[in-house]
């Protein structure tokens, strides 16, 4: 047996018992509000205790069947709803338009995507969120991320007075315009 075989079995069954369990919750809470509406008519509405609890059955037989018949008509509207979304994609070439996501801006996959490549199909976000940046060449043509904005740089000079600074500020310049110089090559 493949191990993807085993994972989508294994979530089929998650999804079935979730939806059990949901099924159960609303059944619960029906018989909750029966029970409820039961004994207000018993103690303030004049009926008696007998007719209360055939309320109370009428309203847990109609939740039960309510329940029983969910999955049927689930699965009716969601065929129906698939039949009409082949319909439409099948009309514009086979391409959904709720289905096609652009990340020419970047964006960010949460979970496990397929995408189209040269070679045949690629897996993203297998491992976790994975982000998707627009590459851009920088001035030396090569390839990259594109930096998000400008860069602040603060320099900050100690001097005894202005003439020693006056006379150091050759020395200060010639030294930003290296680092400057090291860092446009580095792009």
């Amino acid at each position: 047996m493949d191990m993807d075989e085993d994972g989508a079995g294994l979530a089929r069954a998650a999804g079935a018992l979730e939806a059990a369990d949901r099924a159960a919750q609303g059944l619960s809470a029906s018989v909750g509000v029966g029970l409820r509406r039961a004994m207000e008519q018993a103690a303030l509405g004049g009926a008696s205790l007998s007719d209360a609890l055939r309320g109370l059955a009428r309203d847990v037989g109609r939740a039960a069947m309510r329940a029983a018949t969910r999955p049927l008509t689930d699965a009716a509207g969601a065929g129906l709803a698939g039949l009409a979304d082949a319909a439409a994609r099948a009309a514009v070439g086979g391409v959904s338009a709720a289905a096609v996501r652009g990340f020419a801006a970047g964006g960010v996959v949460t979970g496990p995507t397929a995408f189209a490549t040269a070679g045949g199909v690629g897996v993203m976000g297998e491992a976790g969120p994975e982000a998707i940046m627009p590459l851009a060449r920088g001035p030396d043509g090569r390839l990259g991320v594109r930096g998000g904005g400008g860069v602040s740089v603060t320099v900050n000079v100690v001097a005894a007075d202005a003439d020693s600074f006056r006379r150091s500020e050759p020395q200060i310049a010639a030294a930003l315009a290296r680092a400057v110089a090291r860092g446009r090559r580095r792009l």
